[in-house]
């Protein structure tokens, strides 16, 4: 088979090749606090820094596959479906040699997360590489998400919930939401299905639990 060639003459192998890595923002919401999953740089002389779990893309592999292989090398952490976010290409973004990423974002419950190491995004330091920048618009792109819908990740993992339980999920997402209580509930409870029963509100007082209207609610 006669190898293809562009109009100078040149195959696809006479182009320099940059390495491709994935690297992963698994976030969540811990005691009411917005999370991240942060994983030991491995590099000698890292110095204790930390940084999102990735890896690089093996050959004859898809980047969804090697997302989920880092995820349980480096995180220990199974069965999430991550969607892509970015692809941080700047040329100094690695020391090690010319590295494109292709960032990804996941949100979950915290109990899919078993014993992964999370830390509250607002508590976190120095990250490897531009790992700072991944996260940064991971968080971005999760509050756009939930600036007008319900649970559009499910972080509440599906069951049914009070509005005060809602609102709790969206003032960790985002702490400097605007808007009070009332204006939330405007905004969020024609999008909810009230289940006609009730749970434990604030010091025992009954509330209404909903349901999403849509199930597979989209993001």
């Amino acid at each position: 088979m006669t190898s293809y060639r562009d109009s100078s003459g040149r195959a696809l192998t006479d182009y320099p090749r940059p390495s491709v890595a994935v690297d992963t923002a698994v976030l969540t919401v811990v005691d009411g606090a917005l999370c991240v999953v942060l994983v030991a740089d491995g590099r000698d002389g890292a110095n204790g820094t930390m940084r999102l779990p990735g890896t690089f893309l093996h050959a004859g592999e898809v980047l969804a596959d090697a997302v989920r292989r880092s995820l349980a090398d480096k995180a220990g952490v199974s069965g999430l479906t991550p969607v892509q976010l970015h692809v941080f290409d700047a040329l100094d973004r690695d020391s090690r040699g010319w590295v494109l990423s292709v960032a990804h974002l996941v949100a979950v419950p915290a109990p899919l997360l078993g014993s992964a190491a999370l830390v509250p995004v607002a508590e976190v330091g120095p990250l490897a590489y531009d790992h700072a920048s991944i996260l940064k618009l991971a968080v971005a792109r999760l509050r756009a998400d939930y600036a007008e819908h319900p649970d559009p990740w499910g972080m509440l993992g599906g069951r049914p919930f009070t509005l005060l339980e809602l609102e709790r999920l969206h003032r960790a997402v985002d702490p400097e939401r605007p808007g009070g209580k009332d204006t939330f509930r405007r905004l969020m409870e024609p999008q909810l299905v009230d289940t006609g029963t009730v749970g434990r509100g604030t010091v025992g007082k009954p509330a209404r639990l909903f349901t999403h209207r849509d199930a597979k609610e989209a993001r």
